[in-house]
């Protein structure tokens, strides 16, 4: 009977240290509201020029939907805007909200959800109403993201605007309106400027954009062959996704170029390859097996017992999914 009471103690007191240290990390993740809005204006105003959102709606619905940054959505899921699942194929994260245990959309980074939102709502037709707006009518599209059905709060616009003015967000619209010479000033320029408008967009598919250049799959990541003369800007640009995307996810440097036949994720590297190993051939290397399989690099050194830097040897077994024994 002691040792049982000793045991249960035991659990008690691990359980509250583990509550303290849990509350401790969260605190150190708190975002103050003037650190958001400066972290995110600059995505916003891309994302405006880009897609024809306006950066105070974006900003502002970043604000109410996360508690600027600090939801546990946003901390662990990095959804800043509550978007559910709603045929998402990705990652998931699983809280209440309108009903118990709800699905919504997790991302690998802010930036996603932030893109994802601007994809969300140009996509879907319920929401096109918004785009024959002015681009500065934030009130206008408060109050239509509302009739659109993206809340069920009756006070949504009135809590969005409320954001969007006492933060004065709607200085971030003048701004981006100003570096774009004013493309967005009438409604027609910004249906003419949004060329994803009418592509449908399920959660991880990348739209063509007009494109004639396939999109393929491997290891569960979206990716494009390189083709000569193509530049990792070129190739954003065309894909519809940010030049740091690209050199991100493939693990490049500022100086590496693009070689015709090269894959080029649009998405992250994974921390498994596809399958269990693979055995070197002549002249391989590390970087080039990372990106035939679609394991992050770093993964792939781990998983071997390998000193980052160096390369394999032909006939070599490298695992990509378990790892080598000592």
């Amino acid at each position: 009977m002691k040792l049982t009471a000793r045991i249960i103690q035991n659990l008690i007191f691990a359980s509250m240290f583990l509550m303290l240290l849990m509350g401790k990390m969260h605190a150190q993740q708190n975002m103050s509201l003037p650190e958001y809005i400066d972290t995110y204006k600059s995505v916003a105003m891309e994302e405006m020029r880009k897609h024809g959102i306006p950066a105070s709606i974006k900003l502002g619905q970043g604000i109410l939907e996360s508690g600027f940054g600090n939801s546990d959505l946003a901390v662990i899921g990095h959804n800043h805007f509550g978007i559910k699942c709603h045929g998402w194929q990705g990652r998931t994260f699983y809280k209440d909200d309108d009903y118990k245990n709800e699905c919504f959309r997790a991302y690998d980074d802010p930036l996603q959800s932030f893109r994802d939102h601007s994809l969300f709502l140009t996509s879907r037709p319920r929401y096109a109403g918004l785009f024959e707006l002015e681009i500065t009518d934030y009130k206008g599209w408060a109050r239509g993201l509302r009739q659109a059905g993206y809340a069920t709060n009756p006070r949504y616009p009135e809590l969005l605007i409320g954001v969007i003015e006492r933060n004065q967000l709607y200085r971030f619209d003048k701004r981006a309106l100003a570096d774009e010479g004013g493309r967005y000033e009438s409604s027609p320029d910004v249906a003419e400027t949004r060329p994803d408008r009418a592509q449908p967009y399920s959660g991880d598919e990348f739209p063509d954009i007009g494109v004639a250049r396939e999109v393929k799959e491997n290891n569960r990541i979206r990716y494009v062959v390189a083709r000569r003369g193509d530049t990792p800007e070129s190739l954003a640009d065309e894909m519809g996704v940010w030049t740091w995307e690209i050199y991100r996810y493939n693990e490049m440097d500022r100086s590496d170029e693009l070689t015709p036949g090269q894959i080029v994720y649009l998405q992250p590297k994974r921390r498994r390859g596809s399958q269990d190993f693979h055995i070197v051939e002549e002249g391989e290397s590390m970087y080039e097996i990372s990106q035939k399989y679609g394991i992050r690099l770093r993964q792939l050194y781990r998983r071997n017992r390998m000193e980052r830097g160096t390369e394999p040897k032909p006939g070599q077994q490298l695992y990509l999914r378990g790892r080598v024994s000592n």
